[in-house]
């Protein structure tokens, strides 16, 4: 799948700045699930992946007669914002959901979104899962902002001692793009990096997100001979250009990311050369995912004719949102009953095999209980595809 056939695909889809999508059954009532997040540009992979998965499940759940909450039945209805990857847009996505009476919101997909977001979700009572790592947006006095995914302070450490203890990297050598959220999640990188005892023998390289040609910017780091080259934050647009010059400058080691990418954009744009390439993966695998998850894929590839990995991750937003709803009726209207259930909810998890549960984790990260839990899985590039490194959780 081309990247233009991506984004031509869904020109339509997201042409509007609002895509509403209908309900299925006009005798239930209606909970609307908001999304604001990135569906246009270089981060757009991203955004697609949040929005399709809150499409397919939501189709998913109406064609099954809806969702009972309480005494009522309601039938879910999905209202997007793209954001364009814009904090100012973002605002106005989240001031457009408070407008629709939504409180429980998807997104967005950055930093600078996320946290331009804060206040109006907090003023207008609205909970939202952003898939942002910014630590202040998740310990108190916030509290309205719930991690949709793990964070790279998390992945990071996970996958360095992976690679030392595995594949003898001893030097590492860090690239990012010169805006907030990939210099912050550089920085994350370095501090883990540092405190596993590895040497960072390049940590303030850094290139502008237009950049066509990256062999000045990679030339310096290489000639540092990193045995790993961390390219911190990168879009998904990026990687391949990135990991195709670094491969045609003669570099043989090893190439990651702690963000989620996309195996058709990398096949697109570096072929052959993006294979190893490592990075942060859905929250799946065949050997956890359960007979629903599989049903999730097929249901989401006929929809869209397609399948981003990411999405394995990306379906667990909703349906946390409707267990805790469950688990306290009173939250339909209320997020701070929603608040209330975080802290003891636990419910069965439809995604994976055996026992696996829904709960809510993040006390080592951030005092408090304001992330998803979702396994961290690890993938590696090849053959056109990922295929699983190591699989780990977090607390």
């Amino acid at each position: 799948m081309l990247r233009r056939h991506v984004l031509k695909s869904t020109a339509l889809a997201f042409a509007a700045s609002l895509v509403l999508t209908p309900a299925a059954h006009a005798q239930n009532p209606t909970l609307k699930i908001g999304f604001v997040g990135v569906t246009s540009g270089p981060a757009a992979a991203w955004g697609i992946s949040n929005q399709r998965s809150l499409e397919t499940r939501a189709a998913w759940l109406n064609e099954l007669g809806g969702v009972q909450i309480g005494d009522t039945t309601y039938d879910i209805q999905i209202v997007a914002f793209d954001d364009q990857k814009d904090p100012k847009r973002a605002i106005a996505g989240m001031e457009r959901m408070a407008q629709e009476g939504v409180h429980y919101v998807v997104g967005p997909n950055v930093d600078d979104g996320a946290a331009a977001v804060r206040p109006v979700a907090e003023q207008n009572g609205i909970i939202y899962f952003p898939y942002a790592f910014p630590k202040e947006l998740y310990v108190a006095p916030a509290s309205n902002a719930i991690l949709g995914m793990v964070a790279n302070y998390q992945s990071g450490p996970a996958i360095y001692k992976y690679l030392m203890d595995n594949k003898g990297v001893q030097k590492v050598a860090f690239v990012a793009a010169n805006e907030s959220d990939p210099l912050s999640q550089r920085d994350s990188g370095i501090e883990a990096a540092k405190a596993l005892g590895l040497e960072v023998v390049s940590d303030r390289v850094t290139y502008q997100v237009d950049t066509t040609d990256f062999t000045p910017v990679l030339l310096p780091v290489l000639q540092a001979q990193p045995d790993l080259l961390v390219l911190s934050g990168v879009s998904p647009a990026n990687a391949p250009q990135l990991i195709r010059s670094a491969r045609e400058l003669g570099y043989e080691g090893l190439i990651s990311t702690e963000t989620a990418q996309d195996a058709s954009v990398l096949a697109e744009g570096a072929g052959d050369l993006a294979e190893g390439f490592i990075s942060v993966g859905g929250a799946s695998t065949p050997e956890l995912a359960s007979d629903t998850m599989r049903e999730f894929v097929d249901r989401y590839t006929k929809m869209f004719g397609e399948y981003n990995d990411e999405s394995n991750t990306k379906v667990y937003a909703l349906e946390y949102i409707i267990e805790t709803l469950k688990a306290n009726p009173a939250a339909i209207d209320d997020v701070e009953a929603f608040k209330t259930a975080i802290d003891t909810f636990e419910a069965p998890n439809p995604f994976m095999v055996g026992d696996a549960k829904l709960r809510y984790v993040g006390q080592s990260s951030f005092g408090q209980k304001r992330q998803i839990a979702v396994p961290l899985v690890v993938n590696e590039y090849r053959g056109g595809k990922f295929e699983t490194l190591f699989v780990a959780e977090v607390d």
